[in-house]
């Protein structure tokens, strides 16, 4: 993809945070951002459904975050500064990961400089456990940390389809659960709010997307996904993530290309211009 290393007269900033050290089941998560990187080369600039092109976007990679081995809490620390400082460069920061453990690091930055962010996830699971393994950060709270550091307490959680019994009872009584087939309809009253994205990648079925950590069947094409993207172009994104792509789980790379595809539709909707 066409970046630069400069962030100045950027719009968007992308930046990778090499980590996995909660991973519960298949660990390599780690890899995922240099992954992406690496096949994005074998992709056309140019998105025929959103008639935009990488050539035309200014957009800095920025590398990836230097971040502490070990426990995931310094980690997380250490996102939440680096998406502050891209905010304070006037970017819209786009994050690959990794796990999802990081994501309440962005989310949380993001929202202090927009108190009424919604908050959108892809995701096989809910991740709302309140701890897992003998961390509140795990991959599989998440979504729980998420919700700590939101102030809108906004979250609509896409098409979850695995969980415990307590997180599927909360994702019914809360109504933050969204059923594939009213995705556009459910988003359509946020238009115009801000709005951050963080796609897990194992929201795809593993027959088309099989290099994650926790793959389960069941899962949705890269249509649904397009089908979101068609939506968002009437929404003010401005951040999302891209996380638990594991390449080394899929020798054929298939799924390093999709979760680049994936990236490159995101990269052109938060640096696209004012009413396209």
């Amino acid at each position: 993809m066409a970046s630069r290393r400069d962030p100045a007269g950027c719009r968007v900033g992308l930046f990778g945070v090499p980590y996995d050290g909660t991973t519960s089941f298949r660990p390599g998560t780690r890899f995922g951002p240099a992954a992406i990187r690496e096949v994005s080369n074998g992709l056309e600039t140019y998105c025929p459904q959103l008639d935009l092109d990488l050539d035309d976007l200014a957009f800095a990679d920025l590398g990836a975050l230097e971040i502490p081995f070990g426990a995931p809490e310094p980690v997380v620390a250490a996102v939440r500064r680096g998406t502050e400082h891209l905010l304070s460069l006037g970017l819209r920061p786009l994050m690959l990961g990794g796990e999802h453990s990081i994501s309440s690091g962005a989310v949380g930055a993001v929202a202090a400089h927009h108190p009424d962010l919604a908050l959108v996830q892809l995701d096989a699971h809910a991740d709302l456990r309140h701890s897992w393994l003998g961390t509140q950060h795990s991959h599989a709270c998440a979504m729980r940390r998420c919700l700590e550091v939101l102030p809108s307490q906004q979250l609509l959680q896409i098409a979850i389809r695995s969980g415990t019994r307590d997180e599927f009872s909360e994702l019914h009584q809360s109504g933050r659960l969204v059923a594939i087939e009213q995705m556009a309809a459910t988003l359509h009253p946020l238009r115009g709010r801000p709005l951050y994205l963080t796609v897990d990648l194992d929201w795809f079925d593993p027959a088309v997307l099989a290099g994650t950590g926790t793959p389960e069947p069941g899962g949705f094409l890269w249509n649904h996904f397009a089908d979101l993207v068609n939506e968002l172009r009437h929404h003010n994104l401005v951040a999302a993530d891209v996380v638990e792509l594991a390449p080394q789980l899929d020798p054929s790379g298939v799924s390093s290309v999709l979760a680049a595809k994936v990236c490159r539709s995101l990269l052109l909707l938060l640096g696209r211009p004012a009413g396209h």
